[in-house]
């Protein structure tokens, strides 16, 4: 009496007979005897695993939270089946411990930021040791590495104050530009001033210079006839006026009454006396 038993493409059959390992069976509708043998179903597809919430300490003594996928694949049935208890959970394991190592080597800065860095690493760490478990990881994946509550709020609280630093200090250079522009306008007002009001005091110099010179030009073209008339209206200025007294010497008058005009008002001066 002969039973049936039907292996699906992609997995392989493992015959025991009283117990024990007798052969390997491939995919399609295999025999075997009841009560004496059984087949041992192993999947040699490639099956995706994720581990969640590992934890593990960085460098700088920094605790962080991982999530690791990976895929693998039976590469030796019997191995998978009957050298290791539970051959998945020892390449866990094994991943894990890895890990541990890796991060552990690197602070909390470059473990965030390096993540390609510590897939191949793992990756390289791996390598051939899941084969003793019959089993090869064929890609090892770090989804995320997250700090500890704790540091993370730390963390936000470095970024928020730097952040604020960084603010301050545009604030700050912001308004040493405005200050300096605003001096630098306020001394070039000043400056342009300075040159106009010098520019104007040289114009009204040279005016005045340029009207002496033709006062000069003026008077050392005329006579002494100009100049005596301009006494003598002087004096009949003077002898109009409420203070109508000269005081000159004798000569001076003799000077003047060789003037017809002259004598007479000197006439009317003395009259009045």
């Amino acid at each position: 009496m002969f039973g049936l038993k039907t292996v699906h493409q992609n997995h392989v059959g493992l015959v025991e007979t009283l117990g024990k390992y007798s052969r390997e069976v491939s995919a399609g509708l295999n025999f075997y005897i009841p009560f004496f043998q059984r087949i041992q179903i192993v999947d040699l597809a490639m099956i995706p695993l994720s581990l969640q919430g590992y934890s593990v300490i960085t460098k700088d003594n920094a605790e962080v939270q991982t999530n690791v996928t990976l895929n693998y694949h039976v590469t030796d049935a019997r191995k998978f089946q009957y050298e290791n208890s539970n051959s998945v959970e020892s390449m866990i394991q094994l991943v894990r411990g890895h890990l541990r190592d890796i991060i552990g080597k690197l602070d909390l800065n470059e473990a965030l930021g390096s993540t390609s860095k510590i897939n191949a690493d793992l990756a390289t760490a791996i390598g051939d040791l899941t084969d003793t478990y019959g089993i090869k990881v064929d890609r090892v994946n770090i989804d995320e590495l997250k700090p500890s509550a704790s540091i993370t709020e730390s963390m936000e609280k470095q970024i928020r104050a730097d952040r604020e630093k960084t603010a301050a200090i545009a604030k700050a250079n912001g308004d040493a530009r405005s200050i300096e522009i605003e001096t630098k306008a306020r001394n070039e007002a000043t400056v342009s001033t300075a040159k106009a009001e010098a520019a104007a005091t040289i114009a009204r110099a040279d005016a005045k210079a340029y009207e002496i010179k033709k006062l000069n030009d003026t008077l050392a073209s005329v006579d002494n006839k100009y100049f005596t008339a301009q006494q003598i209206q002087a004096f009949a200025a003077l002898a109009g006026s409420a203070t109508n007294t000269v005081v000159m010497d004798k000569d001076s008058i003799g000077k003047y009454a060789d003037i017809p005009v002259t004598a007479k008002v000197m006439n009317q001066m003395v009259d009045k006396k």
